[in-house]
């Protein structure tokens, strides 16, 4: 067996600042691949990315969460479930592979697939936020709240816009952004707020999307520009001609 990757490598350029993906059939599923600089990660699109069964079961949140089930059903005054370091330690790793995963997804314009894993994390961090045993345990782990809520959002407009939805598009930013400045109120953490990355790139997307005029807009001039050329129109065409250019500069 050759364990060298060096053509695989050569065959497959890094980009430094990028993010480069691609998807596969595999022997056992589909495959998702993540160029880095010093090789290349791949994962599984679907279920857990490497593939692993934690003692059965999909995830090791899925173990965790059995078990805060069973402690609860029980309730004969046994020691509350409660999630330690080690078991935090556990799902934050778990769940840095499902981040890989869905930045893929994203450069990949797989919308829902995106979204399918950010809200999975965010339940995980909902489930860490009530049961991890201190507060910074569990600040270690949803500080990164933000930047799913940043990622999901980010998805749903997409998801949006390629639907030629323009005003939910709009409506998915501003939900977004909502979400992360509630978070941040909730946590106490209004000063981190002031210098959010995810806010700021979301700001930044709602006044894009706000001087973007609607598909609808620009067919219905696209489709008046036509008909003024049927009509051998020509003045009118040169008026709806720079309208389009105003709106949409590469019309």
């Amino acid at each position: 067996m050759n364990f060298d990757l060096t053509e695989l490598l050569q065959e497959w350029e890094y980009k430094p600042g990028q993010v480069v993906a691609r998807r596969f059939q595999g022997k056992d599923g589909e495959k998702i691949q993540l160029r880095v600089d010093l090789g290349i990660l791949q994962m599984n699109a679907e279920g857990r990315p490497d593939g692993k069964k934690p003692l059965g079961n999909e995830s090791w949140y899925q173990v965790y969460r059995k078990r805060s089930a069973k402690a609860e059903a029980e309730g004969d005054g046994k020691k509350e479930f409660t999630l330690g370091s080690e078991e935090c330690s556990r799902i934050q790793q778990e769940a840095i592979q499902y981040h890989h995963r869905y930045i893929c997804f994203f450069q990949l314009r797989d919308f829902q697939a995106v979204e399918r894993d950010c809200s999975r994390n965010l339940e995980v961090f909902d489930f860490v936020d009530e049961f991890a045993e201190s507060d910074d345990m569990a600040w270690g782990i949803i500080q990164f709240t933000p930047q799913l809520l940043m990622m999901r959002t980010r998805a749903r407009s997409e998801a949006r816009l390629a639907s030629k939805e323009h005003r939910l598009a709009l409506a998915a930013v501003e939900e977004g952004l909502t979400a992360i400045e509630e978070f941040y109120r909730e946590n106490e953490r209004e000063d981190l707020a002031e210098q959010s990355g995810e806010l700021q790139s979301l700001r930044h997307r709602l006044e894009e999307l706000r001087k973007q005029p609607p598909e609808d807009e620009l067919e219905r001039l696209r489709m008046d520009l036509a008909e003024a050329i049927r009509l051998e129109d020509y003045e009118r065409a040169a008026e709806v001609r720079d309208r389009l250019r105003k709106l949409s500069p590469e019309s």
